[in-house]
This record gives C-alpha cells, sequence and structure tokens, in this order.
C-alpha cells in the first residue's frame, strides 16, 4: 500500500514507516549471520573464518547496490511527494536500467578478480580456497542483490515499508533452513552456505520485482511514460554515487582494517568476524532507519513542507536511541553468549576477541544512530558533500587510527578503539551540517498534527 509521508502527525507517519524497515533488515542481516553461524557451527572455525573474510569484499557489491537503490528512492519520492506519476515511472525504469548496467560490471569483475581480491587483503592459505569458493558464488547472485535493493528503494520511496518486511521474513528464515540442509546433509561446506544464499535471495528478488512492476502499473497518469530519461537519471547519479562512494570507501576501510585484523591470526579472526556481523546488524538497521528518514525527507521536500523535516530529525533521533539501549545491554553484558552461537568449541582468544570488540564499541550506538539520522536528512535533501565530508572523516580517522593504535601494546585491541573516535567526530559535523539546513531557518513553530 502507497504512503504519502507528507501528511498526518510526523511521529506517528515515521513510526509506522520506519518500524517494518527495522524489522527488514533484521532479516536481511540474518542472511549473513546465517552463514556464519552455520559455517562456524557445522564446518568450523576456518569456515567461521573464510566466509567473514569474503564478507567484507561482497561489502563492496552491496555499496553498489546500495548507491542504485539510494538515487533512485529519493528521486522517486520527490516526485511522488510532488505528485509527478510520470516522471516517477520514468525514474524507476532509468533505475533499472542504470542498476543493471552497472551489475554487470561488477559481475564481471567479482567473477574474473576474486582471487586478486583476496590475496590484497593477506587472506591466509589455510582459508584462501573457502573464501575465494564463497566469493565467486556470490558474484554470480549480483543480479539478485541489485534489482532486490531497487524494489525496495521504490517501496519506501511509495512510503510502503511492509512488503519489503514480508518478503525479506519469508526468505531469510528460508535461508537458515536451506543453510543446514545443504552443510549438514549434503556435506556441501562453504559451498553450501553459498549457494542457499543465492538460492533464497533470488527467489526474493524475483518476487519483489514482480509486485513493484504491478504496482507502478495500478498508478494512473494521463501521458505515457518515457522508459530512459538523461535529465533523471543525472539526478538519480547525483545522489547513488556519493551513496556509493560512503559505503564503497567504509567497505575499503574495513577491507584495510580486515587485512590489519588478518596479521593477528585465524582466532583473531573468527571473533572479530562473529562480532563484526553483530555490529553490523546494528549499524545497518541505524542506516536503514535513516534511509526511511531520506525519504520522509524527499517527500516533504517535493512537497514543500520543510517543518515537517526539522520535526521528523528529533522524532528519529528518539526513535534510534530506544532501539540503542537493548542493543547496548544486549553486547555489553551479553556479548559472551550471542557470540558462542557462531562458534562451535570456539578459541578462548577468539571469544575474548569478539567480547573486548563489542563492549567498545557497543556504549557509543547511541553516538552513531544520530549521526545516521542527521545523515539521512542531509542525503534526502540532496546535500550530498556535507554528507560526504562527514563520512569520509569518520572512515579516514578509523582506518588511520586502526593501524596506530594496532602497533602499539593494545595489538588488537586497538584497532577496536579506532571506532568510536571516528563516530563521535563524525557525528558532530553531521549534526552541525543539519542544523544549517533550510528546515531549520525557519522560525515558525511546528504545526501540531492530530495522530
Amino acid at each position: 500500500m502507497n504512503k504519502d509521508l507528507t501528511v498526518g502527525n510526523p511521529q506517528t507517519v515515521l513510526w509506522k514507516f520506519c518500524m517494518p524497515l527495522f524489522g527488514s533488515i533484521i532479516f536481511q542481516q540474518l542472511y549473513n549471520i546465517a552463514d556464519s553461524l552455520v559455517a562456524g557451527k557445522f564446518v568450523g572455525e576456518n569456515a567461521l573464518a573464510a566466509v567473514g573474510n569474503s564478507y567484507e569484499i561482497t561489502l563492496i557489491f552491496i555499496a553498489f547496490a546500495f548507491g542504485c537503490n539510494m538515487g533512485c528512492s529519493v528521486i522517486v519520492s520527490k516526485l511522488f511527494g510532488a505528485k509527478d506519476y510520470k516522471g516517477m515511472k520514468t525514474a524507476v525504469y532509468t533505475a533499472c536500467i542504470f542498476s543493471g548496467m552497472v551489475c554487470i560490471l561488477l559481475m564481471l569483475i567479482g567473477i574474473s578478480g576474486s582471487g586478486v581480491l583476496l590475496r590484497l587483503i593477506r587472506t591466509p592459505k589455510e582459508v584462501f580456497a573457502d573464501s575465494k569458493l564463497y566469493l565467486d558464488i556470490y558474484a554470480w547472485g549480483l543480479p539478485f542483490v541489485f534489482f532486490y535493493n531497487i524494489s525496495t528503494g521504490i517501496f519506501s520511496a511509495l512510503g510502503d515499508s511492509k512488503t519489503p518486511f514480508y518478503f525479506l521474513a519469508v526468505s531469510s528464515l528460508s535461508n537458515i533452513a536451506v543453510d543446514i540442509w545443504f552443510v549438514k546433509a549434503f556435506h556441501m561446506g562453504v559451498a553450501g552456505v553459498a549457494w542457499a544464499t543465492f538460492i533464497c535471495q533470488g527467489i526474493s528478488c524475483i518476487l519483489a520485482m514482480i509486485v513493484v512492476l504491478y504496482r507502478l502499473a495500478k498508478i494512473d497518469c494521463k501521458e505515457k511514460a518515457s522508459v530512459f530519461d538523461w535529465q533523471i537519471l543525472k539526478q538519480i547519479v547525483i545522489i547513488a554515487i556519493p551513496s556509493t562512494l560512503q559505503q564503497s570507501f567504509i567497505s575499503l576501510g574495513n577491507i584495510v582494517i580486515q587485512s590489519i585484523i588478518n596479521g593477528f591470526g585465524a582466532s583473531v579472526m573468527a571473533g572479530y568476524s562473529a562480532a563484526v556481523k553483530l555490529n553490523n546488524l546494528v549499524i545497518t538497521s541505524f542506516t536503514t532507519l535513516g534511509n526511511g528518514i531520506s525519504n520522509y525527507t524527499a517527500q516533504n521536500l517535493g512537497a514543500g513542507k520543510l517543518p515537517r523535516i526539522r520535526q521528523g530529525f528529533h522524532v528519529g533521533v528518539r526513535l534510534v536511541w530506544m532501539l540503542s539501549l537493548p542493543l547496548f545491554f544486549l553486547y555489553f553484558f551479553g556479548g559472551s553468549l550471542v557470540l558462542k552461537l557462531f562458534m562451535d568449541e570456539p578459541t578462548e582468544l577468539a571469544v575474548h576477541t569478539g567480547i573486548i570488540y563489542l563492549k567498545i564499541l557497543s556504549p557509543f550506538y547511541f553516538v552513531v544512530s544520530a549521526k545516521l539520522v542527521a545523515d539521512g536528512i542531509l542525503r534526502g535533501a540532496g546535500l550530498m558533500k556535507n554528507f560526504m565530508v562527514a563520512t569520509f572523516t569518520d572512515l579516514i580517522l578509523r582506518v588511520l587510527l586502526a593501524f596506530c593504535f594496532s602497533k602499539t601494546l593494545l595489538g588488537s585491541t586497538g584497532i577496536w578503539c579506532a571506532w568510536p573516535v571516528g563516530w563521535c567526530i563524525a557525528t558532530i559535523l553531521s549534526i552541525a551540517f543539519y542544523r544549517k539546513g533550510p528546515w531549520v531557518a525557519q522560525n515558525a513553530p511546528s504545526p501540531i498534527y492530530p495522530d
């Protein structure tokens, strides 16, 4: 069901819109968590390390899919908010064509260059073969990753956050079952984990695209929409490139950090692999809520309702802080319990590594979540230069400090200490940029909206 985010109480509207998004990303992350859980429990510690090692490279591919998602989603949101349905349909078709071309290029790179990428991050010999196998299979499934992201971007732009949730809930739970089936019944090892993800993502993508096309066909417009438009492509690219660069540079930074971690051995790699999946679940959840706020911002910007954007920021911060609290308690005090879900007979060093990682990062979820809300508004308003400055500051600090701290007596623990420093400084920048936006300059009080 399409939803106009420019009317009604912003708090009620955002809560109803964002909570299914939060549920969706939980299930999205279950894909990767399931892969690590099954690999660690039923194959072994080296398999867990291999999946975690490959995961950092797959994040680069996902960064491009995410950029296409955001470029499409923000532009479609603005056109939907302005009631320009012809332009909205053209934007969808243009985004699909553009995304397909990017996807083909990345598939060629992934299929032909996986070994080179793994050697660049100093993948240990004992996990190299499994890492390459996982990465090769993943590269063949990139069309499913891209077009699923496009479909979810379109749903969100139309104010519908429930449909993607339903698809992901079913496919993610299926992925867990197929993971275990392939590994336990057919003894396929890491290949079984990869093929399970391939199949379940594929089914989810195909069904989502069918529903998107059906939903678009039901929206009436007086003139037939063009299949492609260069001006709309330019608008999409203006949003997509910085969003892709954001995610790509974060992924490249993580790869550099992964290469530093790899120097500490397989046990530290395994502990980090399990802990980083748990951390990414949180950060990706906050990022997805920020994406929802981007859609909310873009629709209201298209409708010329700037005061609602200011109120949306405060609602968004309250929302992410309410989610941060239980996650902080779970990771800080119960980290050892959730980490052991991923490892069968783990070494003491692997568990210790994961616990220290979570204890250092989890208190700062309250900080980084506020940053991601502000980033969502900046992106939805098209203020991409400011958005990129804050993001790259975080990344550069995190990589440089991880390298420096790891060379001290802190060892691998020094790497984890770099995260909070980058988060804090980048949050100050993001909120400062938000406060310079046109919605803050309007001194008129926000209207009172009925629930």
